[in-house]
């Protein structure tokens, strides 16, 4: 097959399926199965960048993408009401807002992708991308880089310890039960209600 023939293909097959793995994750019912289809999602863009030579961002997308997913996913199963998607939800609200919004930003960037002239700035041939970037984030810019980690971090854990005194069902001072699997069902986890009126223990007769 022709090469540039079968990067074509490949790149017609991954946006296909970066498209539809974002669709799939407001069609979804669950909060980690949406964070693992946006993560295959951010994957073939990460190849799309990859077969357009660049190699760093398609590279970073990958390590990136992959823990922020991950962590996306371990925070929803421990502080939202419905871990896991054991309830079924709905990933979208407002719905004419979110369709009016998702078209309009469709038409805005498409436009800019097909109107808008792009500088054309050719690299030297010898130029290492990798070593300049490494360069610039080590070298003038590394205090900068730091101070945002440091910021970032801090963030992290205010918003664990801001969450974690609330509890993923409520206040746990005050009787907070966990949902139901069916809507207006018994708490997902209680003990049977005869192990609770035996204190645990079966008696036999």
């Amino acid at each position: 097959m022709n090469p540039p023939l079968a990067v074509d293909i490949a790149f017609i097959l991954l946006a296909l399926f970066a498209v539809y793995t974002g669709w799939r994750v407001f069609r979804t019912d669950s909060m980690v199965r949406a964070s693992f289809f946006l993560l295959l999602s951010f994957i073939a863009v990460g190849a799309i960048m990859l077969l357009l030579s660049a190699m760093y961002l398609g590279a970073a997308m990958f390590f990136m993408m992959g823990v922020e997913m991950m962590v996306m996913a371990l925070f929803m199963v421990m502080f939202m009401m419905n871990p896991a998607g054991l309830n079924p939800m709905m990933m979208v609200h407002q719905h004419r807002l979110a369709i009016g919004a998702g078209i309009a930003s469709f038409v805005i960037v498409a436009a800019m992708a097909l109107l808008a002239r792009f500088p054309h700035r050719p690299l030297p041939a010898d130029l290492q991308e990798v070593e300049s970037l490494g360069n610039e984030l080590l070298g003038e810019s590394m205090l900068i880089f730091e101070s945002a980690a440091v910021v970032l971090l801090a963030t992290m854990i205010g918003v664990v310890v801001l969450s974690s005194q609330r509890g993923r069902y409520g206040n746990a001072g005050e009787g907070s039960m966990p949902p139901g699997l069916d809507p207006g069902g018994e708490p997902a986890g209680m003990p049977e209600k005869d192990d609770e009126d035996d204190g645990g223990h079966h008696h036999c007769h």
